[in-house]
């Protein structure tokens, strides 16, 4: 495909608008807002009225990045690739659905699904590796022995505080 200079220019203008439009939502909370068209799928499929969704995408910022650690014993600082913080918000979602007489009155009520924003930490995998040496001793005329070299993966964490709460109208 070949990029015409107007083609790029539009790009651009979309890339700016997008950036202007995150902006407010950076400052505001942590996350950008989403709206969710399930009209589409669900009306033709179901024949009930789609439910509204809205919710939003968290913007995770990276945080205080841990220092390597020197542990007794050991060659090299631990862990040798380090895990990265990153702190966000989950967004406010909001689920609201039509349903024909559920509650016996004959006409149509509401169903409603809120979760409020909560906070949102996640932290990146990390690497353990260990030196095929030990440390220097004199029973070896202060040689390093040979060891059997460690290798491990700290893993990835998601720490978040979720709550949703359910109404029927």
């Amino acid at each position: 495909m070949k990029m015409t200079a107007r083609g790029s220019i539009a790009a651009l203008m979309t890339c700016m608008a997008t950036a202007v439009a995150a902006a407010p939502a950076v400052a505001d909370g942590g996350h950008v807002p989403v709206g969710v068209p399930l009209e589409a799928a669900l009306e033709p499929s179901v024949g009930l009225p789609a439910p509204k969704l809205s919710t939003g995408v968290p913007l995770l910022t990276p945080s205080g990045l841990e220092a390597p650690r020197h542990h007794e014993g050991e060659l090299l600082p631990n862990p040798i690739l380090p895990v990265i913080p990153l702190v966000g918000e989950l967004a406010p979602t909001d689920l609201q659905s039509e349903l024909p007489g559920v509650l016996g009155t004959g006409n149509p009520d509401e169903a409603e699904l809120t979760s409020p924003a909560s906070p949102l930490v996640a932290k990146g995998p990390g690497a353990v590796v260990g030196a095929p040496l030990a440390m220097p001793d004199g029973s070896n005329y202060g040689l390093p022995k040979l060891v059997t070299p460690k290798l491990g993966v700290v893993t990835p964490v998601l720490q978040g505080d979720p709550a949703a709460a359910l109404g029927l109208s």
